[in-house]
């Protein structure tokens, strides 16, 4: 777990101008180092069902997963916390599953998801489906996640430009969701940890609308304002017509400050 006010969270989640309701959903615990957000899908508000499913299910999971790991003196390292998210995110399939199987209103709800549990020096990320983890780390923007998705398909098998498969096929299309079957494959990414770190998780109702370039301008632009930042991106994705739910969550690990000693009166007389 964080030291208090070692890692900044913030989350956000619109409806957008365009869907009758939010089928988003988002959670974050700053000082159990955990974010998460999902999109669901499916008909007559079972897409709200399913992502609310997969964000409480994952939090509860890594929430007794930790605290259990710190009962019985086991060190959290990369291996642990790869299997404690990916678990997590396993479990919450198999509920969105059940309840899709028992509960005629939610026949065929899905959801994607994507968590970032920090831990110490790492982050260790699990995804499933199109909404995406970015990272800012100093000047440099990245990508860290790949959509499961018809149109990132035809980028990597097909060959197609980013624009030539965004015109061929429908962007919301995803070959990978929680829920829709009784297992699912969670890819795992793990990586260092660097103070000022800045990772932005987001549903396709955010990057649909506004790109990759945008969101690191807006982040740089806005650097000092979390908040500030993640409501400016929420602006630019309605400004474009808002066509779907839109979440974020951003989290940044505080850069380290040098502390101030202050030499006691009677040592700096001494010294002088």
């Amino acid at each position: 777990m964080f030291q208090s006010g070692a890692l900044e969270i913030i989350n956000l989640s619109d409806r957008g101008r365009r869907r009758p309701n939010n089928e988003d959903s988002t959670a974050s615990d700053a000082h159990l180092g955990l974010a998460v957000v999902a999109d669901g899908m499916g008909g007559y508000r079972s897409g709200e069902v399913a992502s609310a499913i997969a964000v409480s299910s994952v939090m509860s999971h890594v929430r007794k997963a930790l605290d259990s790991a710190r009962l019985s003196g086991r060190r959290r390292g990369a291996t642990v916390q790869s299997s404690i998210v990916d678990q997590a995110i396993t479990h919450a399939n198999s509920m969105i599953y059940r309840t899709g199987q028992t509960e005629a209103q939610c026949q065929g709800m899905g959801t994607t998801v994507i968590a970032c549990l920090f831990q110490g020096n790492n982050v260790t990320v699990g995804h499933v489906g199109d909404s995406r983890l970015y990272r800012l780390r100093g000047g440099s923007f990245e990508q860290i996640t790949t959509d499961h998705s018809v149109v990132q398909e035809l980028i990597d098998q097909a060959g197609m430009t980013p624009q030539q498969a965004a015109a061929a096929a429908p962007k919301n299309l995803v070959t990978r969701a929680l829920g829709i079957d009784e297992a699912v494959q969670v890819d795992i990414y793990e990586e260092s940890l660097y103070p000022g770190d800045t990772y932005v998780l987001c549903t396709d109702g955010l990057h649909d609308m506004v790109n990759n370039e945008e969101i690191h301008l807006t982040l740089r632009e806005y650097n000092a304002n979390l908040v500030a930042a993640g409501e400016r991106l929420i602006a630019l994705a309605n400004e474009r017509g808002g066509h779907d739910n839109i979440s974020l969550v951003i989290a940044r690990l505080r850069a380290y400050r040098r502390a101030i000693f202050v030499w006691p009166r009677k040592l700096q007389r001494w010294l002088s």
